[in-house]
């Protein structure tokens, strides 16, 4: 039988920017695995939900019937939500609520957060955050926000591993991680490291 963890990353390719989570994951040695219906999640050892819009993510994973076998991967298997993976892990949203836009979170990773709570796409910014609690590297990590949710609170279990000033903008649950911004778009692979050193310890 397959070691679960030897087996590919997967990528809930339904809609959003998973090709460049493809190309950091390949740049580390690891190849991944489309996943765009429920079967296809028995073929991997963790996921990945991509940026993209949340309203259109919602649509598409109920279409497919995929909700409930989502919430079921999570609660075993380790799950990496980038911005609008964010608000789908999420279990609450405040201020412009999601629901207002159709979107229904999955309801697996205990926090709140705010859609676009940096603003709209014109308000896109690249700003140094902490990853020294993820990673235990110091140096800063240039992230990129687009569109991006605000963290408002965390449950009691849910631990900040990056900051930006004084916000939480990357939160992890045992092995649930969530950002509020978008690692793929920089050289830098140190989140896709850290997630992958993740899926190695639930092994």
């Amino acid at each position: 039988m397959v070691d679960r963890a030897a087996r590919p990353v997967g990528l809930l390719t339904l809609q959003g920017d998973y090709e460049k989570h493809r190309e950091a994951f390949a740049a580390l040695g690891r190849t991944t695995f489309d996943v765009r219906r429920t079967a296809e999640l028995d073929e991997v050892s963790c996921l990945v939900i991509p940026g993209g819009e949340s309203t259109t993510l919602t649509r598409l994973v109920d279409r497919a019937g995929m909700r409930d076998p989502l919430i079921a991967f999570a609660a075993q298997y380790p799950v990496m939500g980038t911005c609008a993976g964010l608000i789908m892990m999420a279990t609450g949203t405040v201020g412009e609520t999601a629901s207002d836009y159709g979107v229904e979170p999955l309801g697996v990773l205990d926090c709140t957060v705010q859609r676009n709570g940096y603003g709209r796409q014109i308000d896109s910014f690249t700003a140094p955050v902490g990853l020294a609690v993820l990673d235990g590297d110091p140096a800063g990590f240039d992230a990129v926000f687009i569109r991006a949710p605000r963290i408002v609170s965390v449950g009691e279990q849910v631990e900040i591993v990056a900051w930006y000033g004084d916000e939480a903008v990357a939160v992890r649950q045992g092995h649930l991680l969530g950002l509020t911004f978008h690692p793929e778009l920089t050289a830098d692979l140190r989140v896709h490291r850290a997630f992958l050193q993740m899926v190695a310890a639930g092994d």
